[in-house]
């Protein structure tokens, strides 16, 4: 590849060639991923305890119970009870998660309808950690971001809740930083006179 050439994996984090120049300091930085989150997996906790107990008890029962047809309802309503109690809890705790990059947190939720909101971390916005005592026994919290809207946005039950409240509070004024330096930049820009149409 030659140096009059742009690099087309550059977008993708491949390195710079010899003969390009790297990020300039007016441009903005790489968005990078700082952390994914999930909400605390303690919830699975009673699913699971239920999903051992329901296992031993058709283990236990299977094939000794009086009628035959009781015997073959079991195993099927073993399975229903399973998917209850254990694959549905399963399912929604893998349904949310939460991406928080140099930019903005991403929050998408659901499995078969899938939501997606971000907000970026130029908007500002106000933070707060509401812990019951089940949380502060485990460390976690909800993370409430307060945009200005009606209602909070929240984080449920995020591992490490404090730390991720400091680390939104700095990434938020990285960017807001950053975004006052390039408006003084462009106020302080010379101006070259009015536009020539052509």
């Amino acid at each position: 590849m030659s140096s009059a050439e742009p690099n087309p994996f550059a977008a993708f984090g491949a390195p710079a060639e010899s003969g390009e120049q790297p990020q300039g300091a007016g441009e903005p930085a790489r968005e990078e991923v700082i952390a994914r989150l999930r909400p605390h997996s303690r919830v699975l906790f009673w699913p699971s305890v239920l999903l051992i107990a329901i296992c031993a008890a058709t283990g236990f029962f299977g094939g000794t119970l009086p009628e035959p047809w009781m015997n073959s309802a079991l195993p099927i309503a073993a399975l229903v009870l399973i998917a209850l109690v254990w694959l549905l809890p399963l399912l929604a705790w893998l349904g949310r998660h939460y991406t928080i990059t140099t930019r903005r947190i991403v929050i998408r939720r659901g499995l078969f309808v899938r939501t997606r909101q971000e907000l970026m971390h130029t908007r500002g916005y106000d933070l707060t950690v509401r812990k019951n005592a089940v949380q502060s026994l485990f460390g976690s919290g909800d993370v409430l971001i307060n945009t200005g809207l009606d209602r909070p946005v929240v984080l449920w039950d995020v591992p490490t809740a404090d730390l991720v409240q400091s680390t939104l509070h700095d990434l938020m004024e990285q960017n807001l930083s950053a975004v006052a330096r390039m408006r003084q930049q462009e106020q302080s820009a010379p101006h070259a006179g009015p536009p020539v149409w052509q």
